[in-house]
């Protein structure tokens, strides 16, 4: 579910902009064959959904899972990756950002930058190292064909199960260092730090906004737990709430799309002022995948620290969550701090 989704649930004009993907906006399919890996118990399971009228295929299932496996193939970059905006271009929207929350347009504004890098070969390769350097709640790699979209997110966009809705808003960042040492006493200057404590309690006010619309007895159930992952420390919540009897799970999905991490506050003017400001079609970034069950069970992930690899490019995009106390230069390095995963995943396809 691309970021551009959300025009088909709010009242707001997004227009596709220059050098846009063509991907589907939305892309779900029904499976008739499932292979089930259980890691902890090596376990393999096969499902296949059938008529009275067909007949499985497990056979040819299980004798898929017993051949050799396909043959691998190296991964190239080539050129120097580019950007939609420069260095400096960015700051000034910093800036621009600044400015609307000083005036009290938006309390916060995710703006984020595009990158675009060029390979040959089998991009596989950088998934397999991306999975490997960032461990997240959420590795996924799906092959559309023409297109595939693959990364290691940490954040849930929404999670319904058994009538129990929950966000999982992450607002907070720090770069770590290395050293477990210093990464502990970041943590605590993390916790304790007014603009990124500021920012998270906004977006928890928003998750809790986000649920109301179709739940009730809502809670707060973990709130500002520092999280470590590969290069960064962020803070985390939990938000959960009842759903009402008889909602539409799908309308529960459009309240909540897209995430207020990746908009900013209130939303809707944030996501106007991104409209404005930000020179591509945001594509996948800041979207949702995941799966749906018949059960009116839902599981997505919020789409960042993600690739979109067509036509021999791979795309990649991150942002900040802008307030009236940011800095232009804190904000970029805040871009880049995000972008460190994918850029050292990368490097290190080359090799593998």
């Amino acid at each position: 579910m691309g970021y551009e989704m959300v025009k088909y649930f709010e009242d707001i004009d997004i227009d596709e902009k220059p050098n846009s993907s063509q991907i589907p906006l939305l892309y779900y399919s029904v499976f008739q064959n499932i292979i089930a890996i259980d890691h902890f118990k090596d376990e393999c399971y096969l499902f296949y959904h059938f008529t009275d009228h067909d007949n499985d295929n497990l056979d040819e299932l299980e004798h898929l899972i017993k051949s050799k496996p396909a043959p691998s193939y190296s991964f190239e970059k080539y050129a120097e990756p580019n950007s939609n905006l420069t260095d400096d271009e960015y700051k000034k929207f910093v800036a621009i950002a600044r400015e609307h929350c000083r005036r009290g347009d938006v309390f916060q504004l995710v703006l984020s930058r595009r990158f675009c890098q060029g390979f040959k070969g089998d991009e596989f390769n950088v998934y397999r190292a991306l999975r490997s350097i960032n461990p997240s709640p959420y590795l996924f790699y799906f092959d559309y064909g023409g297109f595939k979209i693959f990364g290691s997110s940490p954040e849930a966009q929404l999670i319904v199960k058994d009538g129990i809705a929950e966000i999982h808003p992450i607002a907070g960042t720090f770069k770590r260092t290395g050293n477990d040492a210093k990464d502990n006493q970041l943590a605590n200057k993390l916790s304790n730090d007014k603009k990124e404590n500021a920012e998270h309690v906004m977006l928890v006010d928003l998750a809790r906004n986000d649920l109301s619309r179709n739940s009730y007895n809502l809670k707060v159930e973990t709130y500002k737990e520092v999280q470590f992952f590969s290069h960064v420390i962020h803070l985390v919540s939990k938000v959960v709430g009842s759903i009402h009897k008889g909602s539409d799970i799908f309308q529960l999905v459009a309240d909540t799309f897209p995430a207020g991490t990746l908009s900013g506050a209130p939303k809707h003017k944030a996501m106007q002022l991104i409209e404005c400001y930000e020179p591509s079609s945001r594509g996948i970034y800041g979207g949702a995948i995941g799966f749906m069950d018949f059960n009116g069970n839902f599981n997505h992930a919020i789409i960042i620290r993600s690739f979109l690899s067509e036509d021999y490019q791979l795309v990649y995009q991150a942002g900040a969550g802008i307030v009236f106390d940011s800095s232009e230069e804190g904000e970029l390095q805040e871009v880049y701090n995000k972008l460190k995963a994918l850029n050292k995943a990368l490097d290190i396809a080359e090799n593998l």
